[in-house]
């Protein structure tokens, strides 16, 4: 899972600063995923994404899409968010798409912040987008998704600290997969009759 990567390499970015690595919250990968996906087709030409939500979609539309429990919601204190046309290895989002400059590797590297999660989600014909969400609650008390499951099944995109597997760009190829599969068997079908 990509977006697991992702919090792996923010943090030993971290650690590398003396600074403690941060609990991954599926609950914030969950509402990261939400905030990019109402971005889609806002990718700038420099990787920028030209969207942003009111604040109050956070409780209002992101938890309750993603089955976080409304009492557990606790302060993001971080958000950032990038774009790029094609697919990008997490490694390479993290410092060409995501922290390009001091501002970002500042939030990166914030003291408050306890929690990270990340979502991505890639869009047919269209952009790839990452967005890193950071709060400062504290593990398994705030961003809890209902009955501790696994919040909202995706059918695209996926999001750190959870267990349902990543489909970000993986649906056209099984697509194609089974369409060349059923051709195959198709023509040789038709070579037997």
């Amino acid at each position: 899972n990509p977006a697991n990567d992702l919090v792996e390499i923010i943090n030993q970015n971290r650690t590398a600063q003396k600074l403690p690595q941060l609990n991954d919250s599926p609950g914030l990968g969950c509402m990261a995923l939400q905030y990019v996906e109402l971005c889609k087709g806002n990718c700038s030409g420099n990787d920028a994404v030209n969207c942003k939500p009111p604040e109050d979609d956070f409780t209002e539309v992101f938890a309750p899409n993603c089955g976080v429990e409304l009492p557990t919601i606790g302060t993001i204190t971080g958000l950032i968010v990038g774009c790029r046309p094609k697919y990008t290895e997490p490694s390479l989002a993290f410092a060409d798409v995501l922290v390009k400059d001091k501002k970002s590797l500042s939030v990166v590297r914030n003291k408050s912040h306890s929690e990270v999660g990340v979502g991505l989600i890639g869009f047919h014909k269209g952009p790839f987008f990452w967005c890193v969400l950071f709060s400062n609650g504290g593990t398994n008390s705030s961003f809890v998704l209902e009955d501790h499951g696994e919040g909202i099944k995706q059918k695209k995109g996926c999001y750190s600290g959870s267990a349902i597997p990543c489909n970000a760009g993986q649906g056209s190829a099984v697509l194609l997969n089974c369409v060349i599969t059923l051709s195959c068997l198709f023509i040789s079908m038709l070579n037997h009759i």
